[in-house]
C-alpha cells in the first residue's frame, strides 16, 4: 500500500546497484533512479507506480498475493517489472544512449499520493528533466498495442464523506424516530441528478457512492450513516461546481426526512494532460523505429493518476499498454480482484519505455518548450 512499499524500494535498488546505476531514496519510499548515456542530448523522465490496492486477490494467478487482503489489481508490479527492464536495456546501451534517463519509481499513486512528495524532494531537478512518460496497463487493448492521445486523458479524482444524522429507535416504532438509512439511500439516488439533469451532456462527470455504513441489527432504528464516493472530471469549472450542488442536493434532502447531513470532499489528483508535441513526436518515432507496435488513440478514461503532477511540471505522456488476451484471462479491468496481465505485453512496454528516452535524448520526441 501507499509509503509501505519498503520491501519493493529494496528490491529496485538492489537491481539498480546490481546493474551499476546510480540511485537515491526519495519520498520514503520512492526511488529515482539516473543513467547517463555516454553521447549528449536531453533527459527523459520514465515514471513507474509500484503501490498496491487493499483488494484479496482472486486471480487465479501462480504468484497470487499472499498478503490478506492487499493485492496488484491495477498493474503497478508490471508497471515496476517494465521500468527495471528498460533501466538494463539503457545501461547495457549507454555507448549509443544520447542524454539521461531519470527512472522515477513512485511510491503511493492509489492514495495519498506520491508524485508531489517526489517533485517536491527533486526527483526531475536533478538533473532537469525535458520530458516524462509513463505506461499503464489498459485491458481496453490487444497485447502488443501502445495508445495515447494529446490533451486531457485521465480526469480530476477527487473525494467525498457524507455522514448522515438522524434519532435511533425501536424497529417497531419508526414514528418515534428518524431513520437515517431511507434518507442515505434517498441521497444515494438524488446524486445522481448531478450527473443525469445538472451537467451538460457533452461534459463527462461520474458522481459514484463506493461505501455505505449504517445500523445495529435488524430491529434498530439506525441514527446515523456514512457514505464516501468520488466525484471524477476533466473540465476544471464543472469540478468547481460538484461540491455546491452536492450540498445543495443532499440538504435538501436532510430536511425532507427531517436528519442532518454533513459533506467533505477532499480535492485529489488533477486531469492528466498529454502535451500534443510529445505526443505526436513521439508517435511518429514509433511509426519510423518500431513498426511492429501497433498504435492506438483509445481514447480518455475518468480513471485518476497522480502522473498529473509530472505532467505540470515538464511535457508529459501517459502511455497506454494493451494487455487484453481472453485466452490468458487478462479481460478484467483494473480495481478488480479477477484482475491479471497478459505477460507477453512486457516486451512491449520496455519498448516503449526504451524508445521514448532515446527519442527524447536524441532530440526526436520534444516538447513545445524545446
Amino acid at each position: 500500500m501507499g509509503f509501505e512499499e519498503e520491501r519493493t524500494a529494496g528490491i529496485i535498488e538492489r537491481e539498480l546497484s546490481e546493474l551499476a546505476i546510480e540511485h537515491r531514496r526519495v519520498a520514503k519510499t520512492g526511488v529515482v533512479g539516473i543513467i547517463r548515456g555516454a553521447l549528449p542530448g536531453a533527459v527523459a523522465g520514465l515514471r513507474a507506480d509500484m503501490d498496491a490496492l487493499p483488494l484479496a486477490e482472486r486471480s487465479g494467478e501462480p504468484f497470487s498475493s499472499e498478503v490478506p487482503g492487499k493485492m496488484h489489481a491495477c498493474g503497478h508490479d508490471v508497471h515496476t517489472a517494465m521500468l527495471l527492464g528498460a533501466a538494463r536495456t539503457l545501461q547495457a546501451a549507454r555507448d549509443s544512449f544520447a542524454g539521461t534517463a531519470v527512472l522515477l519509481f513512485q511510491p503511493a499513486e492509489e492514495g495519498p499520493g506520491g508524485a508531489l512528495p517526489m517533485i517536491e524532494a527533486g526527483a526531475i531537478d536533478d538533473p532537469k528533466v525535458d520530458a516524462v512518460a509513463m505506461l499503464h496497463v489498459d485491458y481496453r487493448l490487444p497485447t502488443g498495442s501502445i495508445g495515447f492521445i494529446p490533451g486531457i486523458c485521465n480526469a480530476a479524482a477527487d473525494e467525498f464523506y457524507i455522514t448522515v444524522e438522524g434519532r435511533g429507535g425501536h424497529g417497531s416504532s419508526p414514528h418515534t424516530a428518524l431513520d437515517a438509512i431511507p434518507c442515505a439511500a434517498a441521497m444515494v439516488l438524488a446524486l445522481q441528478n448531478i450527473v443525469a439533469r445538472e451537467s451538460d451532456p457533452m461534459h463527462t462527470v461520474v458522481v459514484t457512492v463506493g461505501t455505505i455504513e449504517g445500523g445495529y441489527r435488524n430491529n434498530i432504528i439506525a441514527d446515523r450513516v456514512k457514505m464516501s464516493g468520488t466525484f471524477r472530471s476533466q473540465d476544471n469549472l464543472v469540478r468547481e461546481s460538484l461540491e455546491g450542488k452536492a450540498r445543495r442536493i443532499l440538504e435538501g434532502v436532510a430536511a425532507a426526512y427531517g436528519t442532518k447531513v454533513e459533506l467533505k470532499v477532499i480535492y485529489g489528483y488533477p486531469p492528466v494532460y498529454n502535451d500534443a508535441s510529445v505526443v505526436e513526436t513521439f508517435w511518429a518515432y514509433l511509426e519510423r523505429n518500431h513498426p511492429r507496435l501497433k498504435l492506438e488513440s483509445p481514447g480518455p478514461t475518468m480513471g485518476g493518476e497522480d502522473f498529473a503532477y509530472f505532467a505540470q511540471r515538464a511535457p508529459g505522456v501517459l502511455v497506454r499498454l494493451g494487455i487484453h488476451n481472453e485466452a490468458l484471462g487478462s479481460v478484467h479491468p483494473g480495481h478488480s480482484p479477477l484482475f491479471r496481465v497478459d505477460e507477453g505485453a512486457v516486451v512491449y512496454g520496455i519498448e516503449t519505455l526504451v524508445a521514448f528516452a532515446r527519442g527524447v535524448g536524441s532530440g526526436a520526441v520534444k516538447g513545445p518548450s524545446r
